[in-house]
């Protein structure tokens, strides 16, 4: 039972850090990069309204109760992570509410976790227990998620306390170098070609 919890904690850990699909990790860049560690609540709140969606979108696949064309998915993920950098750079310094950050945080999560429904559901096969496993992998995504948005305050404390960069340039520069990484993903994806 043990080996199962770490076996499945550990597959939501992999996911989110897979070299192969760091679409995740440049999606968790893009939302943390505006805050500071004095942030932190506020950036563990979206990390965790991003995982709620992600999760709500595998238990509905593992249910089939959703079934999506992957191409479409698999070109919608990147523009999320597009529109998040590009709202940092065309809103930093503007106050946003609070809601819209939560619904898009939502509403995104969602549709990064129905990219990997498919590969959840032959995961979890004929498991009988499929809530607590979808708890288990919960805990695993929200973990390694954690990670990089540490990693992402870390830089950027480092940036603004070490070598002096104002928060707007490193906000606008790690946003711009996401833009620059992810419109290849838009652009070759199988939806557009």
């Amino acid at each position: 039972m043990l080996n199962d919890f770490w076996l499945n904690v550990n597959y939501g850990i992999n996911h989110v850090l897979d070299i192969n699909g760091y679409d995740h990790v440049l999606f968790l860049m893009v939302l943390a990069v505006p805050y500071l560690f004095e942030n932190f609540k506020r950036v563990l709140l979206l990390v965790s309204i991003f995982t709620i969606g992600h999760t709500l979108s595998l238990i509905l696949a593992a249910y089939n109760y959703v079934n999506l064309n992957g191409d479409i998915v698999e070109f919608l993920i990147p523009i999320t992570i597009l529109i998040t950098a590009l709202f940092n750079v065309l809103y930093n310094k503007k106050k946003t509410k609070r809601g819209f950050l939560i619904f898009t945080t939502l509403l995104f999560g969602i549709i990064h976790g129905l990219g990997f429904a498919r590969e959840f559901k032959m995961f979890a096969g004929d498991e009988v227990n499929k809530p607590l496993l979808l708890i288990e992998f919960a805990l695993g995504i929200e973990i390694a998620q954690l990670i990089i948005v540490f990693v992402v305050l870390f830089l950027g404390l480092i940036a603004q306390t070490v070598l002096r960069v104002s928060k707007r340039d490193w906000v606008m520069v790690t946003s711009a170098i996401v833009i620059g990484l992810v419109i290849p993903l838009v652009l070759n994806s199988a939806y557009l070609n």
